[in-house]
């Protein structure tokens, strides 16, 4: 189809648009939708039913009209369907909508497989790991709830968490937790608590129901809000023995909406009842220590006292042995040099002219005083004075000797 020319001096005619968008929407053809029954009518005596059917995941709906031959079993409104259609633009009035040829149900069975099929790939891409969990606040200052209007999970919630900590604050989102708008409005809601810095924590409650009543909590928009989450955020779907794709991917999943109350808030008396307990032992404790520290100064003059004389007397035994031990030494140094001594007097005695004296030799001076070494110093009847061993005496120079 060509383009359609208009400009602001010559406008096209509504009716001109209209049957032009009548007629690209006519050539999609037939298309295969998934989505959730929002509202189903039969009028009396006319032969074409009305549905309204709801995006899963976006708030977002269109009519679907099909011939009563088309629908074999009754739609409950919630109940997900793949219908065969055509889309269909009504030119006078404006309007799209599909026109069904074919509408399945989608069984409990098929619903499971998709679940098991969303649960792998959530796996493979880490959203389930543990160390994308966050820790839970010890004492939250704002406790941010999501549940359904006056429900017994929000009762249970907040009574249970008030029952073990008085003037605990809530914020509370009250949203639908089954249905078509179900995933939407929880997903609003997370996302207004979790941009409010005073709530610590975010528990997403509903009391137990049916595989297809917990779908919501399956859903893939709603797990990836969840896991996008800045807060902890909490888990308590249903009873026990459900376990909804939300378990998984939640910081902490709460068997019940009960248990959730005990996992965010401690117990005010149980901790008081530790508290003082905990002081008791304290003061025990220290009394001991204190009796232990009043023993020991209490013997610690003895102590000090046989400490004191074990040291003197150490200190005596040494100095004694001390004493030998330099004794020792100085007499072993003593008698060494004593014999080093008597050897050095003998060799000096040995080398004396005393010692040569002694052997028999004499020594002799002139009137002069000097020593004697050669016969021709002297003269005939020059006195010489002489040395023996053991005296002097002088003598003369005898006339005529010749000196030898």
């Amino acid at each position: 189809m060509s383009k359609l020319e208009s400009s602001p001096e010559r406008p096209l005619p509504l009716r001109r648009v209209s049957q032009a968008l009548a007629e690209w929407i006519g050539r999609l053809g037939e298309i295969w939708v998934e989505g959730q029954v929002a509202q189903f009518v039969r009028r009396p005596g006319v032969q074409t039913y009305f549905l309204t059917l709801r995006d899963i995941d976006a708030n977002l709906s269109m009519q679907v009209t099909c011939s009563r031959n088309v629908v074999t079993e009754p739609l409950a409104e919630g109940a997900r369907v793949v219908i065969r259609a055509r889309p269909d633009f009504y030119a006078e009035r404006g309007t799209l909508s599909l026109r069904a040829t074919e509408i399945r149900q989608v069984g409990l069975g098929e619903l499971l497989a998709r679940i098991e099929r969303l649960k792998q790939l959530l796996a493979a891409e880490g959203l389930f790991a543990a160390h994308r969990k966050l820790s839970l606040p010890f004492l939250p200052d704002t406790i941010g709830l999501i549940t359904g209007r006056a429900s017994a999970a929000e009762r249970d919630v907040v009574e249970n968490t008030r029952r073990r900590l008085p003037g605990a604050r809530f914020a509370i989102e009250n949203t639908a937790t089954q249905g078509s708008t179900a995933v939407s409005e929880i997903v609003a809601a997370l996302k207004r608590l979790d941009a409010r810095p005073e709530v610590a924590v975010i528990v997403i409650a509903r009391g137990g129901g049916s595989v297809e009543d917990l779908l919501p909590f399956s859903n893939e928009a709603l797990l990836r809000a969840v896991s996008n989450c800045r807060t902890p955020v909490v888990s308590a779907i249903g009873h026990e023995s459900d376990q909804p794709l939300l378990d998984l991917v939640a910081d902490f999943a709460a068997s019940t909406p009960t248990d959730a109350a005990k996992r965010i808030v401690p117990d005010l008396a149980e901790e008081l009842r530790l508290l003082l307990d905990t002081r008791r032992r304290l003061r025990s404790a220290i009394h001991r220590r204190l009796d232990t520290e009043d023993e020991l100064m209490a013997g610690l003059p003895q102590r000090l006292r046989r400490g004191i004389s074990n040291l003197i007397t150490s200190g005596h035994d040494e100095n004694r042995r001390a004493r030998q031990r330099i004794r020792g030494r100085l007499a072993t140094v003593l008698d060494t040099a004593t014999a080093e001594n008597s050897q050095l007097l003998a060799r000096v005695v040995s080398l004396s002219p005393q010692a040569v004296l002694n052997r028999g030799y004499a020594v002799l001076w002139d009137s002069e005083g000097d020593l004697v070494r050669d016969a021709a110093d002297t003269f005939d009847g020059e006195p010489l004075r002489v040395r023996v061993a053991n005296g002097e005496f002088s003598v003369t120079v005898g006339v005529g000797d010749q000196p030898v």
